[in-house]
């Protein structure tokens, strides 16, 4: 068990391999161009708890969740992490 912890997902490996790779590459990007100073604060405190490539596909993956939820739903992204019909 966790002990009540959120556990941080990873990944699947099933599905678009490239599509993964362009999610982890994104991800990485982000996190280094925005640096530990301007990282929005979920970002921040996992760098502080976890290894940078643990950080990385977390945020890979909280980004391929948000793509789901638009494509899915017939939505559009504007930025402040709204999602608008």
């Amino acid at each position: 068990g966790t002990g009540g912890h959120v556990q941080l997902g990873g990944i699947s490996k099933r599905g678009d391999r490239y599509l993964r790779t362009l999610l982890m590459h994104g991800a990485r990007s982000v996190i280094l161009h925005q640096g530990k100073d301007k990282a929005s604060p979920w970002v921040h405190d996992l760098l502080a708890r976890r290894p940078f490539n643990v950080v990385v596909a977390a945020l890979a993956n909280k980004m391929a969740r948000i793509i789901w939820a638009l494509v899915a739903h017939q939505r559009r992204y504007e930025s402040g992490c709204r999602i608008v019909a």
